[in-house]
């Protein structure tokens, strides 16, 4: 058990909230780790509290529930580019086409493959 009062811990947790989404909208994900280790400590301490009352956390639920649709965009996002990614890999080994009999044809890429890059 914490010797914090449970609004000090709520209030720690809506800062760590707080934090957590501005790294996710800055894009630092690397910043992520550390954040989420705090908010599951700060959540074991809440737990802990029996006495807790629904209204004292009430005010940060809505940025758990926002935080999260955040973390999936995010994580859908590098999934995006991870399939991306494999997808270049794949075409610069060659090129995939089917015949009229629907047979499938490699034709395999020749000398080196540079990849232009448009703004």
């Amino acid at each position: 058990m914490t010797d914090q009062n449970p609004q000090a811990l709520i209030n720690d947790l809506d800062s760590i909230l707080d934090q957590e989404r501005q790294a996710l909208v800055n894009g630092d994900l690397t910043k992520l780790s550390g954040l989420i280790a705090k908010k599951e400590t700060l959540i074991t301490d809440l737990n802990a509290i029996g006495e807790l009352e629904h209204e004292t956390l009430s005010q940060v639920q809505g940025k758990v529930s926002r935080n999260q649709v955040l973390l999936d965009s995010a994580m859908e996002g590098i999934r995006a580019v991870a399939a991306r990614m494999a997808e270049l890999r794949r075409v610069r080994k060659g090129l995939d086409v089917y015949d009229k009999a629907g047979r499938r044809t490699r034709y395999g890429t020749r000398g080196s493959v540079s990849l232009e890059k448009r703004a």
